[in-house]
């Protein structure tokens, strides 16, 4: 018997749910471990508070002395609630989050006077050394340092006992080594952007604010089955494993009652982060069995983007708390449905206007459609951008298959708002006479706010799709940092709203035209050059995957060819036009993200053959040298007749022979692929071949490993199966 498969699933079956008691509601614990406004009015000087507030509203930058001050307060929070260390809490191009713990601590030279000590120093900036964080050959080990650099956007906050302040991470040279960085730059691109053209319609907007709402899916695994299975642990996904009889076909487990135990999971989790200040609202079963989702009330992207890299963190911590394992890979089980983190993206005004939402007069609708089809064609013109941007090893598994999105990017209207624009596109070129005006303020741009939020969510295989009064982008991987699709969103719209608004005054300056004929006369023209990206049907079909090239829209199905776009000349115009990142940060996220995916696949190839052979050969050994005795019993009792009686038994021993070799076979042929691909000092060119030549071994390997699931007995089976783990609640 597989004494470690069965101890898991006899340590699983006797968990009971964890007690948990909520501490009240959620409204009063809501923000508690978080230096918001309440919190810093009640600890700063007034003109520290101030200082803080023009940062966050204005990018004003805080004096050293004033940081001082800043510093003081926060610390004297800190203490208040049991803290004992700070740290700068940054994200690195490491897919995770990074913290280094300082104690607040401190003693005078001779050892006497202990004392708490934080400065604004401390505060504004550290050097936690930046030797082992991926740089993409930004700069030479022994050029190891880097700085984080305080994000006073984004509030502190107290997890455990540690003060975490929210940080940038640049080199010693200024380029940016996270995500935060250039996140941040293209927020205010699209500020100024948006800005700009809202100014056409109300020339009250001083700032607009990209929002995001983020879902993010995961499994749940009991710990003791995880822990069972070296691929699980090592590569977060099952590298082997024969499907259930029973996965997700009945769709009984959407939206069905919660398991008890990952019920008081949730229980925890939610109070954790009220505390944190993420303002979870919604939990529910997923799809596929032990499948959950979590998702928030929208925030600015920001925020809502470190409230994402948190709650990750977190939910992993409290699940040790359940003897859970958290699975964030976006497809650990074959055959049943991975797991996706939608975007939910959109506009807002400092008036209070959600730029996509149509509004109740001509004139607020004229404003929607001008940013609606602005994202359209933002879309369209990077649609491969767009596509690289949700690349990586373990987002190719999902994309194009049970309910996921394919890798061909489209956009996805709706009906209603297709023969909306296709009314627009019949607009006569250049000055409009009274009669078109009247209809167009009327019949068309005036119907808007009867489109109804339900006639725009209609195609789940759809990567991005306009669901309302916002887009939603779905193709984005669970295990994804959002600032990476986020930053490429928000500039590339940044980009085409200064496009915009630029045809308009031309049209205005140079044509006479008046305003609203001008941003008729441009958006017209834009929704004729758009049509190829939008699309309602199937997008798992082969019919659409033909249509699709016809339209020249690509279809980057791998990581390695999709990144390429990554450092395209229009890739590099974009982010220095928009001022997000210049060529050197645009090529070494190529780099990085390329050897990412190289690394991920030889980890999986090395696990995979370590399991295949110490695993599973000698397993299926054992069980042969069993079949074999027991023909060899026959052939004493019946003699010349064994081979009539004992051939069914002949038939498993030579099938488990075929099936061993091909794993062995196979396994060397793929170690011997990967020596090859590892001799590649081109970081594409191996990329590409442990895509193209190592990585088709896997699937070769685990079917001769899965078919000798069913053939041996399962009493001596080492992997726990997968109606263990998805079933075991």
């Amino acid at each position: 018997m597989s004494t470690l498969r069965f101890q898991a699933l006899k340590d699983a079956s006797r968990r009971k749910p964890s007690k948990f008691v909520e501490s009240g509601r959620k409204s009063d614990l809501f923000a508690s471990n978080v230096f918001n406004d309440k919190s810093m009015r009640q600890f700063l000087t007034p003109d520290a508070y101030q200082g803080v507030k023009d940062a966050m509203q204005h990018g004003t930058k805080i004096d050293r002395k004033l940081a001082d001050y800043i510093a003081m307060g926060m610390k004297e929070w800190s203490l208040s609630k049991g803290v004992t260390h700070y740290t700068h809490w940054f994200q690195p191009l490491t897919g995770s989050t990074a913290e280094k713990h300082d104690a607040f601590f401190e003693t005078s030279p001779d050892g006497s006077d202990p004392v708490e000590k934080f400065g604004g120093g401390q505060l504004v900036q550290q050097e936690p050394d930046a030797s082992s964080f991926p740089n993409g050959g930004i700069r030479n080990t022994f050029e190891a340092r880097g700085y984080t650099a305080w994000d006073p956007t984004s509030p502190a906050f107290i997890f455990g006992t540690t003060l975490c302040i929210p940080t940038v991470f640049i080199s010693y040279t200024g380029e940016a080594l996270d995500y935060k960085t250039p996140l941040l730059k293209a927020l205010n691109a699209v500020d100024e952007a948006a800005t700009e053209v809202c100014k056409y319609f109300d020339k009250n907007v001083k700032k607009v604010t990209a929002t995001l709402g983020w879902e993010q899916e995961y499994f749940l695994i009991d710990i003791s089955l995880a822990n069972s299975r070296p691929d699980l642990m090592l590569t977060g996904r099952t590298l082997l494993g024969h499907t259930s009889a029973k996965g997700q076909q009945l769709d009984d487990h959407y939206f069905g009652s919660i398991p008890s135990r990952a019920l008081n999971y949730m229980r925890e989790l939610e109070e954790e982060c009220m505390l944190l200040g993420i303002p979870v609202k919604t939990r529910h079963n997923e799809v596929a069995p032990n499948q959950f989702e979590l998702a928030p009330i929208f925030e600015e992207t920001n925020l809502a983007v470190d409230h994402n890299s948190l709650l990750m963190d977190v939910m992993s911590k409290v699940a040790e708390r359940h003897d859970f394992k958290v699975l964030f890979h976006e497809k650990p089980f074959k055959g049943v449905n991975g797991s996706g983190k939608h975007n939910n993206w959109s506009l807002a005004t400092d008036t209070g206007v959600n730029l996509l939402s149509p509004g109740k007069t001509p004139m607020s609708n004229l404003q929607y459609l001008s940013f609606f089809i602005n994202t359209i064609k933002a879309v369209h013109d990077y649609e491969e951008l767009i596509r690289a941007c949700i690349a990586t090893a373990s987002n190719d598994h999902r994309l194009g298959a049970n309910e996921a999105p394919p890798a061909i990017i489209s956009v996805f209207i709706g009906e209603q708002l297709t023969k909306v624009l296709a009314e627009l596109e019949g607009v006569s070129k250049g000055k409009l006479s009274p009669e078109e005006k009247t209809d167009l303020k009327l019949n068309v741009v005036g119907k808007l706010p009867d489109v109804m939020l339900d006639n725009t969510d209609r195609n789940r295989t759809s990567p991005f799709a306009f669901t309302g009064n916002k887009f939603e982008f779905r193709a984005v991987g669970s295990t994804a940092n959002c600032a990476n699709a986020m930053t490429t969103l928000n500039s590339i719209v940044a980009k085409q709203l200064k496009d915009f608004k630029n045809e308009v005054d031309t049209l205005i300056d140079l044509k006479g035209l008046k305003k609203d004929e001008a941003i008729f006369n441009v958006l017209r023209e834009y929704i004729k050059s758009t049509k190829n990206i939008l699309f309602e049907g199937d997008g798992y079909s082969e019919a659409w995957e033909k249509e699709a090239e016809k339209r020249g829209l690509s279809n980057h199905k791998s990581t390695p060819a999709a990144l390429k776009a990554k450092i395209s000349k229009k890739a590099f115009d974009l982010f220095e036009s928009v001022k997000v990142m210049n060529h050197i940060e645009v090529e070494s996220r190529y780099e990085i993200e390329l050897e990412e995916y190289t690394k991920r696949i030889q980890i999986e190839g090395r696990v995979l053959g370590d399991i295949a052979r110490n695993h599973i050969i000698p397993t299926a050994i054992r069980y042969q040298n069993t079949l074999i005795e027991n023909v060899r019993g026959l052939k004493e009792i019946f003699g010349k007749d064994f081979e009539k009686i004992a051939k069914e038994q002949i038939v498993l021993i030579k099938e488990i022979s075929a099936h061993i070799e091909g794993i062995n076979s196979n396994v060397e042929a793929m170690i011997e692929m990967r020596k090859k691909a590892n001799a590649l000092t081109d970081a594409q060119l191996m990329a590409e071949m442990y895509c193209d030549k190592v990585k088709p071994y896997f699937e070769i390997i685990r079917s001769h490993c899965d078919k000798l699931e069913l053939l041996v007995d399962d009493e001596v089976w080492p992997m726990t199966k997968y109606r263990e783990l998805l079933f075991t609640r």
